[in-house]
């Protein structure tokens, strides 16, 4: 499948493979769904064992929770660094350059997977809630009591537009690189 990571055995570093068995079981649940995916497929796309899967995760519910965790905790770290910072464009357009640099180092490709597989998910509300939970956030603590209306949304449509171009959108043309360097230039001359 496209998008797919495999890896030879013989050139897997030592210490990776809970990290490649992350990013394979992703792409996999992004692109077939998180109900369709086994952990077996997770295993084959990587050419490894099993075994080798169950000795860092016990379930495709434990590798989701994993990449959740590590998401909520860059995420919540970008929000207590905006909290700390006065209200400036300068630190808006920061937030903007760290937001996308996060979403385009895979937090964007888990917001992906949360999207297409809402209904799947949909035990797991806090999964499914990540995105629009941290979308509020940052808007709320990067934009000043008293900004207007306009600036209000036009800081709303900067973060959209980081988030969105880190969502794939190959119909937009152009790598991934360039995408997000759009996004970025979009985001900076939207940023009040």
């Amino acid at each position: 499948m496209a998008g797919r990571t495999t890896a030879e055995p013989a050139t897997r570093r030592r210490g990776n493979t809970r990290a490649e068995i992350q990013h394979a079981a992703l792409s996999r649940f992004t692109d077939q769904g998180y109900d369709k995916t086994s952990l077996r497929e997770i295993a084959e796309d990587l050419g490894i064992t099993k075994a080798a899967v169950y000795y860092h995760f016990h379930s495709k519910d434990e590798i989701l929770e994993s990449l959740m965790g590590e998401a909520i905790t860059r995420l919540d770290e970008l929000v207590s660094w905006v909290h700390q910072q006065p209200p400036t464009r300068e630190v808006r357009l920061e937030l903007i350059t760290r937001l996308s640099a996060a979403a385009n180092d895979g937090l964007g490709d888990l917001m992906r997977c949360v999207q297409v597989n809402e209904t799947a998910l949909a035990s797991m509300p806090d999964h499914v809630n990540l995105a629009h939970r941290y979308k509020h956030e940052l808007w709320d603590a990067a934009t000043p009591p008293d900004a207007s209306v306009a600036d209000r949304l036009r800081f709303r449509l900067a973060v959209m537009a980081v988030l969105l171009a880190s969502k794939g959108m190959a119909e937009l043309g152009g790598t991934a690189q360039e995408r997000a360097a759009a996004a970025l230039e979009v985001a900076t001359e939207l940023m009040p």
